[in-house]
C-alpha cells in the first residue's frame, strides 16, 4: 500500500490496536507503511493482537474509501501525530491518537484552549455559569473546547460564540456525523465561524458509549485546563478530569450548594486537590506561570451590573430571603413578611434586572452577578 494516507487510515481502523500500541509500532518501524508491510509471524511476535493482524492483511478499502471520500470535502483534513497542525499538547500524551479527523480550521488547534465540561442535566445556574466563564476566557484570548453534548458543554460552546471567539467540539463518533443530532446547528456555527470539530473516529462510526471516555482523553490533552461545572460524583465530567490530572493539567473546579447533588463531584475534586474555582481570576492566577503574563488580553468585561441600592426597600428585603438554592413563593412570602401579591411582582422585577432566576417546580433563586 503506497498511498501514506491510505496507509494511516488503515492502521487507525485496525481493531484490537489502542492508541498507545500505534505508538509503540510506530516507534518500532517510524512509518505505518513500514507496518503494513511487517509480516504476520513477526506482528504477532511482539504481541499484535489476532484480529488486528487479520484485519491489516486483508483491511477494508471500502471504508478506506469512504474516509477519503469525506477528507475531499472542503475544510475536512486529516492530521497524523506527525504532522506539525497536531495539537502540541496531545502530542506529549502516551495514549496520543495517531490520526484526527478535523472539520474547520486547523490553525486553530494550536492555540491555548482550555476546556469547560459538567452536567448534562444542570441547573440555571449552572448554566449560567459556563456560558459566562465561556465568554470571559474568550475575552482573555483563550480557545474553548467542549464535548459538544447537551447541557454544560451546549453553554460553553455558545457563550464562545456569542462573545465573537473561538470554541472546539471534541466528539465521540465518526468523523461524518453529529452527536446529539439536535446539535447539528451548533456544530455548523463552530466550523463557520473559524472554529473545528475534532474526533479520532473514522467515518460511520457510531456514538457508541465506549467511545466517550477515549473521547474525553482528547478534551484534556488539548487543554491547558479543565474547568468543571456541576457533576455527579459517576459522570463523564470527572472521567475527564481524571483524564486531566494523570495528564498533568490544572483541573479547576466550580462549588456550588450542598443540596445539589450535581455539585458534588465538583466538592469531590476539591477535596483531591481541584482548584477551587470561583471567578475567571482564580484560572488566570493558576495558569500565569505556564501561559506567562504577555498572554491574557486583558479584555476582561467590565459591563453594568444591577446595584442592591437601585432597588427599593422591600425589593431588597425579598432578595435577601433569596439565596443561590432554590427556594420556593411560599418560603419567601414567610420569610419576607411580604403579601402575595407583592413578592409575586417583585419577583418578575427582579428576573427581569438579572437579579433573580426562575427555576422549574417554581422555585426562585439569587444569579450570580459577577464571576469575574
Amino acid at each position: 500500500m503506497e498511498d501514506i494516507m491510505e496507509s494511516w487510515l488503515v492502521l487507525s481502523r485496525a481493531p484490537g490496536l489502542g492508541a498507545v500500541h500505534i505508538r509503540q509500532l510506530l516507534e518500532l518501524f517510524t512509518t505505518p507503511q513500514n507496518i503494513l508491510s511487517i509480516p504476520a509471524t513477526e506482528l504477532r511476535a511482539i504481541g499484535v493482537p489476532e484480529k488486528a493482524i487479520r484485519y491489516l492483511s486483508d483491511p477494508d478499502i471500502k471504508a478506506v474509501e469512504k474516509d477519503i471520500k469525506w477528507l475531499k470535502q472542503p475544510h475536512h483534513y486529516l492530521i497524523t501525530v506527525n504532522d506539525d497542525n497536531y495539537p502540541r499538547l496531545l502530542r506529549e500524551l502516551p495514549d496520543r491518537p495517531p490520526v484526527l479527523f478535523v472539520r474547520g480550521k486547523l490553525a486553530q488547534l494550536q492555540r491555548p484552549q482550555l476546556s469547560i465540561v459538567g452536567s448534562r442535566n444542570p441547573s440555571h445556574s449552572g448554566r449560567q455559569t459556563a456560558h459566562e466563564f465561556a465568554s470571559a476566557l474568550i475575552r482573555a484570548g483563550f480557545v474553548i473546547n467542549s464535548g459538544l453534548a447537551t447541557g454544560i458543554d451546549y453553554c460553553a460552546h455558545r457563550g464562545a460564540l456569542e462573545e465573537g471567539g473561538i470554541t472546539v467540539a471534541v466528539m465521540g463518533c465518526g468523523a461524518d456525523k453529529i452527536y446529539p443530532m439536535r446539535h447539528k446547528q451548533l456544530a455548523n456555527d463552530i466550523q463557520a465561524r473559524g472554529g473545528a470539530l475534532v474526533t479520532e473516529f473514522a467515518t460511520g462510526i457510531p456514538p457508541v458509549p465506549e467511545n466517550f471516555p477515549r473521547r474525553n482523553r482528547i478534551i484534556s490533552g488539548m487543554s491547558l485546563g479543565v474547568i468543571v461545572i456541576e457533576a455527579a460524583q459517576k459522570s463523564g465530567s470527572l472521567i475527564t478530569a481524571r483524564h486531566a490530572l494523570d495528564q498533568g493539567r490544572d483541573v479547576f473546579a466550580v462549588p456550588g450548594s450542598i443540596y445539589n447533588p450535581m455539585a458534588r463531584g465538583c466538592h469531590d475534586l476539591i477535596k483531591q486537590g481541584a482548584c477551587l474555582t470561583e471567578s475567571i481570576e482564580d484560572i488566570l492566577e493558576e495558569l500565569s506561570g505556564v501561559i506567562g503574563p504577555g498572554f491574557i488580553k486583558k479584555q476582561l468585561p467590565t459591563g453594568p451590573h444591577v446595584l442592591q441600592a437601585e432597588l427599593d426597600r422591600d425589593s431588597k428585603i425579598l432578595l435577601e430571603c433569596i439565596g443561590h438554592d432554590p427556594i420556593s413563593m411560599d418560603k419567601l412570602i414567610n420569610l419576607s413578611g411580604l403579601t402575595a401579591d407583592a413578592v409575586s411582582s417583585m419577583l418578575t422585577m427582579l428576573e427581569i434586572k438579572g437579579l433573580v432566576s426562575a427555576e422549574p417546580g417554581g422555585l426562585y433563586m439569587r444569579k450570580n452577578q459577577r464571576l469575574y
